[in-house]
């Protein structure tokens, strides 16, 4: 089984840093979840079937984890001591949540049209700020700048959410016309 006391980076062999090798992660994943399936186990005993089925979860949690840029900055931050979305502090700068009102107009606007296109072109910009923040997530960590780490995450939680519920809009539509 696997030691629980690990932190995801240390569970796959890897630096604890931003930037992950893909590969790496994909053949440390493949690896431990070989080793850990609850299958290969079925025929063990209570608490062995157990312990794998945990090791399994974490295994999983860690590399979902991992795989999301947002969600490994987020992990990096609590590392780090940090609740990158802490509920008792919800503020965003400004000119941020203006931009991202107006986009939540025009997807609405989008919508009323019937004008799928717009809605394609609103959820590419906002995957194309969110790779940007991604990108400056990756340096503010690197650079020890936790407090901007922090609200680049938040930030970048938010894109996330205005980029589905664009999409639902989107697909909404498709329905409607089909």
């Amino acid at each position: 089984m696997i030691d629980f006391t690990r932190n995801h980076f240390e569970l796959f062999g890897l630096p604890r840093a931003f930037a992950v090798d893909t590969d790496a992660l994909e053949s440390a994943y493949r690896a431990l979840q070989h080793d850990t399936h609850p299958d290969r186990h079925a025929h063990a005993g209570d608490a062995e079937r157990r312990a794998a089925l945990q090791s399994s979860a974490r295994v999983n949690e860690a590399y979902r984890t991992l795989r999301n840029p947002v969600e490994r900055g987020r992990y990096l931050l609590a590392l780090a001591g940090i609740d990158a979305l802490d509920e008792t502090d919800t503020s965003l700068p400004l000119p941020f949540l203006e931009a991202q009102l107006e986009r939540r107009e025009a997807a609405d606007e989008a919508r009323e049209a019937g004008d799928l296109p717009a809605l394609d072109a609103l959820v590419a910009s906002i995957r194309a700020e969110a790779r940007q923040r991604e990108a400056a997530l990756g340096v503010a960590l690197d650079a020890g700048r936790l407090p901007e780490a922090r609200g680049l995450v938040r930030e970048l939680t938010f894109l996330q959410k205005v980029a589905a519920d664009v999409e639902a809009i989107a697909d909404a539509l498709v329905d409607e016309a089909g």
